[in-house]
């Protein structure tokens, strides 16, 4: 019984852990996330790096969709901006298929990021603080995903939108 009760524990712990990453919502009023949030977030001012903007074949490869086990074509549509390599810093809206898609994709987001505070903690530890408060976001079809150094003034920007 204490095995059982100690396996329980230690398996609760291990979900806090890799839920505890970021900021997750979703939205309120059951809403998709939108372009046009997207906009509103990069004209915010919330970011001190200029990003370039990717297609969705390249998020598809980078967030490891694919690897999570979801099919190309459930990818539907998207808006993805990101740093050219001095920051971590980056946008994406991601429009899936079907709402069971969405939530996988949101997964893979999150190990995306725990592989990212990995791979820059000795590279870019300055970096880390803007990883751990990554706002990820699903809500119906879609996702949202920002890093960035103000993940505070993110989630008003979302919220007037």
């Amino acid at each position: 019984m204490k095995n059982q009760l100690g396996l329980l524990a230690m398996g609760v712990s291990c979900l806090v852990l890799l839920t505890g990453c970021g900021t997750a919502s979703t939205q309120e009023d059951g809403a998709v996330y939108t372009k046009e949030q997207v906009q509103q977030v990069l004209d915010g001012g919330v970011f001190t790096d200029e990003l370039d903007e990717l297609d969705c074949d390249i998020a598809w490869s980078l967030y490891g969709f694919e690897d999570a086990g979801l099919e190309r074509e459930s990818l539907v549509d998207g808006v993805i901006y990101r740093s050219a390599g001095a920051t971590c810093e980056e946008i994406a809206y991601l429009q899936f298929a079907e709402e069971e898609s969405a939530a996988t994709a949101k997964t893979a987001i999150d190990t995306y990021l725990t592989q990212q505070m990995e791979e820059n903690k000795d590279y870019r530890p300055q970096e880390i603080p803007k990883l751990e408060e990554a706002f990820v976001g699903q809500s119906g079809d879609s996702v949202l995903f920002v890093v960035s150094p103000d993940s505070q003034q993110v989630e008003k920007l979302l919220q007037g939108a």
